[in-house]
This record gives C-alpha cells, structure tokens and sequence, in this order.
C-alpha cells in the first residue's frame, strides 16, 4: 500500500481513504433474527454481481455469524494481524466474489481495553489500524454487519456495550425492520437512540420477510410518521424483501439467494435493492469519513463507556 509521506500521518491517512472512495454501510436490526446478517450476504453477493469489490467486516461472535452461514471457518480474524500472528491475508476469507474480515474479538479486545481489564500494546494497535487500512484499499463497497449489543449488570451497574463502532461514523446506515409488530417498535426505538444520542439523522429501511409491496410500504409509512412527529431524523424506503421459500433453502445450503436461485424473487429483490445503495447520495461528511471514520472510532477511547451501554441497552440484547 503506498501512502502520501506528509509531516502529519493522520492527515496522510485520511487523505489516501478518501481517494479510496469506499463506500461504507453498516447493516443493523432493532432485535436479534430479524435477517440482519442474511441480507449482509445477499447484498454483498448482490454487489459483487455488478462487478464491485465488495469486504464485509463481520462483528458478530459464532455461532452463526456470517462465515458460518457460508460453510467458512476462520482460522485467523482481525485481533490475530494486530497481535501479529498472522498477516491480513491469512484473516480474509474469500466467498464467491466477496471477502470476510472478521472482526468481533479485535473489537471486543478494544473495548476492553479501554475498560482497563486487557492492554492492547501499541504496537498492536498500529497494526490493527494498518490492517484495515490496507483491507480497505481497492475496496468498492464495505459491509458492517453489526454485532448485537451485549450488556451485563455487575453488582446492579450497566456494562459495556458490545456496539459497532461504525454507529458513530459517517457511513450509511441500512436499517433491517422486520414486518411485524415487535420488529416494527425495536426498529423504531434503535432510530430513536442511534438520532437523539449518536446525532444520525439519515436512516435506509428495507422491510423484511413481507408480503409485497403494499404491505411494506405500510410498515414503513407507520414508523416514517411516528419518526417525523417525534425525531428530526429522516427515513428513506429502499425497498423490501419478500416471504421466499427459496431464501431459506438457500440459506440452508450455505449461499446467497442469487447464487442459488437466481430468479427467485428474493434474488430480485436483493438486487434491485443493492443498485440502489450504490445511488445514494453521499454527504460530504460520509466523503470524508468512510473507512476513515470506521478505524479513528476503532481506535479513540471510548470516554463515556456507560453512556454507549445504555443507548444500545433496548436494541434487542439477548
């Protein structure tokens, strides 16, 4: 990877990112089960499909998480490069057009540490930060696909919050709302929070596991009204992925709906819904955060640790 040697480094850095042009998603839920993860792999085998270089970080502990719903087994992730005991190459998993970093214990390791019960050297995390630099480079489209927040209560106090830290960067946020009544409130209290404590106001919806169009629209409308009387925060309608058998024979085989059925409906959907996100359009701080944004918030200290647990402390722990 070639860098631009200026006097500063964190300038140097920021400038190569944004000749990178990555743009970054970052895939949520309102609660556990929703399809957050499966429609990370559809949209990443979506955008491949169209030709882009397309990583996802996967921040979610097995089981089940996003290599293992593709037969994949890491040998090696994230915290193993910035320990140095293997290099980047050895931590990415490649998937039919796409790649996997996976990065749930680097992320929990830094939360740690900053919660003082583990020290990261430092020398472990320059690597850290070089190596999602340098898994960055080249990349068309990143996917976070979050990890759900774990808390803990220790003698009657909130732990911490096991949160992605893209939450607080400037990369699009792609909100996974289930079609029914407990998917509809956790979707919309995760809004709320992630508008009034962590000041995003720009929210992508697409509406799992409906019926059609219609009734999608109908679920999204409810929480764009309630958002609009209670929020400043703006909901934009991506689109919806509907009832497909096909989608879960899929997921049973280990492949992306596209792969497997490619006429499905689903398929269809995930398509369409994938050339959309390439089209949104892309705030000036979203230029200039990206990847960026992503490792500063890797890497700065989590001042208010409490604070960070209770803004995810409703969003579907469990």
């Amino acid at each position: 990877m070639h860098t631009d040697c200026g006097a500063d480094q964190a300038e140097g850095l920021r400038r190569l990112l944004v000749c990178n042009q990555t743009q970054v998603i970052t895939v949520v839920a309102g609660k556990a089960g929703v399809g957050r993860t499966s429609a990370a792999i559809n949209l990443a085998a979506a955008l491949a499909s169209s030709g882009k270089n397309v990583l996802v970080l996967d921040e979610n502990h097995a089981p089940n998480n996003l290599p293992m719903r593709l037969g994949l087994f890491a040998t090696h992730d994230l915290l193993d490069v910035a320990q140095g005991k293997c290099k980047l190459r050895e931590a990415v998993l490649a998937n039919r057009g796409f790649c996997i970093l996976p990065v749930a214990r680097a992320m929990h390791a830094l939360q740690r540490a900053e919660d003082r019960t583990v020290t990261l050297k430092h020398e472990e995390r320059q690597r850290l930060k070089n190596a999602l630099t340098e898994a960055s480079d080249g990349v068309d489209v990143m996917l976070v696909d979050t990890a759900m927040p774990v808390l803990s209560q220790i003698e009657g106090q909130v732990g911490q919050a096991t949160v992605s830290s893209s939450l607080v960067s400037g990369a699009a946020l792609l909100v996974v709302v289930e079609a029914t009544p407990s998917g509809i409130t956790e979707s919309y209290a995760l809004i709320k929070r992630l508008a009034t404590r962590n000041a995003h106001q720009q929210f992508e919806i697409v509406v799992n596991k409906a019926g059609n169009e219609k009734a999608a629209m109908t679920v999204f409308e409810n929480m764009a009204k309630v958002t609009r009387r209670n929020l400043t925060a703006h909901l934009e309608y991506l689109g919806y992925i509907p009832f497909d058998d096909r989608l879960n024979y899929a997921t049973q085989l280990g492949k992306p709906v596209i792969e497997a059925f490619p006429a499905a409906a689903s398929a269809k959907s995930y398509l369409k819904l994938s050339q959309k996100l390439l089209r949104l359009p892309r705030q000036q701080d979203e230029v200039e955060g990206g990847v960026s944004a992503i490792i500063q918030n890797l890497m700065k200290q989590v001042s208010q640790p409490a604070a960070l647990a209770r803004c995810c402390e409703a969003s579907g722990a469990g």
